[in-house]
């Protein structure tokens, strides 16, 4: 347990801090156009999580995400006494990710974000994209494991583009979000109807996959 939870902590670290740092660079660098911003954005949050689920899977199941660790406890593949822990490791962890993003672009570490993404097509871009996100995941586990990682990464950088909200689909990086005043932040006051959509996605993702793949 304590490899896998240092496994989620770590993860859950390292994606956050490449979502909200590459998208200080990506405002930086490129110059007001929020096309360009959002491209690099994208990409780096893509490659982080090739990298991130092929070297942590085998390890802790590389959830880094609240959403993914409640349908694994429901579905029998996480112990439930272990679900707090994880929960708990990952909200800490990408908040630790926001952190150290400020820290290396010589930004106040504590920041609130003003961006605000309100509105009910937002709360259901989310829904979307975790419902995707998770039924991804479940099928791909289930019929080609081996693709896990490169599935889940092209997956979100597909959604950066084809949902309304750019595909949060992560409590936990939703959480840590709040606390950059940067491009890839999201105004606190939205939090808790994104981490709402995003639950009911994955639920529904879960209903979808015991009908296309039940358990034998």
């Amino acid at each position: 347990m304590r490899q896998k939870l240092i496994c989620e902590f770590l993860g859950t670290l390292l994606l956050v801090a490449t979502v909200v740092g590459s998208g200080i660079m990506a405002e930086r660098l490129s110059g007001g156009n929020d096309a360009i911003a959002l491209l690099g954005n994208t990409l780096a949050t893509g490659a982080i999580l090739y990298v991130l689920i092929t070297i942590f899977g085998t390890i802790s199941g590389a959830h880094f995400n609240p959403a993914v660790s409640v349908v694994m406890a429901l579905k029998g593949d996480l112990k439930k006494n272990s679900l707090t822990p994880y929960i708990c490791v990952q909200i800490i962890g990408g908040v630790c990710g926001t952190f150290l993003a400020h820290l290396m672009f010589e930004t106040p570490i504590l920041q609130l974000s003003e961006n605000l993404r309100s509105g009910m097509f937002q709360y259901i871009s989310e829904m979307v994209a975790t419902f995707g996100l998770v039924l991804t995941i479940l099928l791909g586990v289930r019929y080609k494991p081996d693709a896990v990682a490169m599935l889940v990464a092209l997956y979100i950088t597909a959604a950066y583009w084809f949902t309304a909200s750019t595909s949060f689909a992560n409590p936990a990086v939703t959480i840590a979000r709040t606390l950059t005043n940067s491009f890839s932040g999201i105004h606190f006051g939205d939090t808790g109807y994104f981490i709402l959509a995003q639950l009911l996605g994955s639920l529904l993702a879960l209903g979808l996959f015991c009908v296309l793949a039940p358990s034998k």
